[in-house]
């Protein structure tokens, strides 16, 4: 019999009764009943109930040790009794019979449950994650995330995509968010970067023929954590194509997506196609770029309806309203809380009005809506009798932010919600350029290396604030997963969207000297896209936040607590990259 087992905990059934075997894992729970202990042995695949007789070697051992201490136990598998068999359990018509136990590692008191999800903090979680990770949800997710990434692998091979490995030490790209630089030992005083993505180096791998590209790829950003964002690392499916247009990439991530979801998603439907949404349209329709469609509402724009109104909190602002049907059963304690919720979001309130039997108005503001106001906006918006009408006003930023989650909000309340489903779209139709609001100057919107629409062309004949790009998103249940684009090819092209951003020809040629390089000896067109592994996994799971996803992630202030990371360094390592340290001065207590 081999040294630790003969059998895995989880794999024992009633054809295994009168078997005698060999066992390994942790002591998960322990009941002493009368003198006989009934243990929970757990591992990797699952659990197995083991009895110890008062008087036996067995009994002696098991009732000394504490909880997660590790054994190796020989027994004999019997029945378990009509009253005590376990349906929940896949191996909960049988038990262990233990005859001899060894003890292979003893486990010292441990700092929070590992059998129940009680509320332990995650600082302590991530402090112990070796032991977080022997919960039962944990584990759980880790394996999902390791089935998710070897089906998209299998499928993305089968789709006729080579896997390929790109540099993780790099040189710095102004991807939007900071690099985590590494200092040089041989070359004093310069640094490499650690890859915010393989944006480059996908597109020179199409510049070299390899056509369809993808990579489970670890990218690096030095930014803050949110709840669908771990700070310091994050890992993605990184995808390029040659000779593709946009739609191309859509049919091959909506096939990958669908299959996924629906093969993952515990019976939960992925709804496909995807539909295409225009940047502008998402921003009116649903206030957010990132559009939750299990909301079945949409705002409208009724800032015509106000124009030249009496009413100072409307007028002259951007207003949004927000229909609502089927609302004559709420009672005000409904308006009350939408009302709080808008102001957790940021708002001074929320104003709001019903739509009556007679097609009249009433609620707070309802007095200040003149006859025209109120034809024109039940106009606009189609209400019907029954209907209460959610307003938002303000500058268009502010008024969207607030309105995309009030809208989310008075969905879920009122019934205009889907459960159990994920609704995917693409957000398409990016501006190529915005203004800042405070300099003035012309800036990217999104990735500087996408491919305007209308070429050269546009970038020299229209107002660049006009100017699309052929950038994209992929969004499901309002967590965006990615952005891509169709890149942008062409020197000469390069070079002229990089001026109206305000770099001349030699900063663009020092700051992207590689790949422009790489376009003067013969670039096809080419576009790809990078969903994030996290984000997916996160969602199939049905996570809220993204750590719970990740083995061994950063905390929110970007520290390892388990291994204490970031850590200092002496000064002989200092030396050695040609270092110095100028420490902030000690905030003042």
């Amino acid at each position: 019999m081999h040294r630790y087992r003969s059998h895995h905990c989880g794999e024992l059934r009633s054809q295994d009764i009168d078997t005698d075997v060999r066992l390994s894992g942790w002591l998960h729970n322990r009941r002493d009943l009368g003198g006989i202990l009934f243990i929970d042995l757990r591992d990797h695949y699952g659990l197995v109930q083991l009895v110890a007789r008062p008087g036996t070697q067995a009994n002696e051992a098991l009732g000394s040790l504490s909880k997660e201490s590790v054994v190796r136990i020989d027994g004999r598998v019997v029945a378990r009794g009509a009253d005590n068999v376990n349906p929940e359990l896949p191996t909960g018509e049988i038990e262990i019979e233990v005859s001899d136990v060894e003890v292979l590692g003893v486990a010292e008191q441990i700092p929070f449950t590992i059998n129940t999800e009680d509320g332990v903090n995650e600082e302590k979680r991530l402090e112990y994650r070796f032991l977080d990770l022997r919960r039962e949800r944990m584990h759980r997710n880790l394996l999902l995330r390791t089935a998710v990434i070897s089906a998209i692998r299998h499928k993305m091979t089968a789709l006729g995509f080579n896997e390929m490995a790109t540099p993780i030490l790099s040189a710095t790209s102004p991807e939007g968010a900071r690099d985590f630089l590494v200092p040089s030992r041989l070359h004093a005083g310069r640094f490499y970067a650690l890859p915010q993505a393989p944006q480059q180096f996908k597109q020179l791998l199409m510049i070299a023929g390899f056509d369809r590209y993808f990579q489970i790829a670890p990218c690096f950003r030095d930014e803050d954590a949110r709840a669908d964002r771990s700070p310091g690392e994050f890992y993605q499916l990184d995808v390029e194509m040659s000779f593709v247009e946009q739609e191309d990439v859509f049919q091959v991530v909506e096939k990958l997506m669908s299959e996924i979801f629906e093969e993952f998603g515990g019976g939960r439907e992925a709804t496909s196609p995807f539909p295409r949404i225009p940047f502008r349209e998402a921003m009116l329709k649903y206030g957010s770029d990132k559009p939750d469609l299990r909301a079945q509402l949409e705002l409208t724009d009724v800032t015509d309806v106000f124009a030249g109104s009496d009413f100072k909190a409307f007028a002259g602002k951007h207003v949004r309203a927000l229909l609502v049907p089927d609302t004559a059963d709420q009672t005000r304690k409904f308006f009350d809380r939408m009302g709080d919720f808008a102001v957790e979001q940021g708002a001074k309130g929320l104003a709001w009005v019903r739509v009556g039997e007679d097609r009249t108005l009433t609620g707070p503001i309802a007095k200040f809506l003149t006859e025209e106001n109120t034809t024109a906006l039940l106009g606009a918006l189609g209400a019907e009798p029954g209907a209460a009408i959610f307003f938002g006003a303000g500058e268009f930023d502010e008024v969207s932010k607030i309105m995309s989650a009030v809208r989310v909000e008075a969905a879920r309340r009122t019934g205009h919600f889907e459960e159990n489903v994920f609704r995917f779209c693409w957000i398409v139709d990016f501006p190529m350029y915005e203004k800042d609001e405070d300099t003035g100057k012309i800036e990217f919107s999104h990735n500087p290396f996408s491919m305007p629409q209308g070429g050269l062309e546009a970038l020299e004949g229209k107002d660049p604030l006009d100017i699309l790009a052929w950038q994209y998103d992929i969004v499901c249940n309002g967590v965006e997963l990615s952005s891509g684009a169709i890149r942008n090819h062409e020197p000469e092209v390069m070079y002229k969207a990089f001026e109206i951003a305000g770099y001349d020809k030699d900063a663009v040629e020092e700051e992207f000297g590689g790949m422009l390089r790489a376009f003067k000896f013969g670039a096809p067109p080419h576009g790809g896209i990078a969903p994030g592994i996290d984000r997916i996994v996160m969602l199939l799971a049905d996570e809220p936040n993204i750590r719970e996803t990740i083995a061994f992630p950063l905390n929110g202030n970007a520290q390892d607590l388990l291994m204490g990371a970031p850590s200092e360094v002496d000064d002989a390592r200092l030396r050695e990259l040609h270092l110095s340290l100028r420490k902030p001065p000690p905030a003042n207590k």
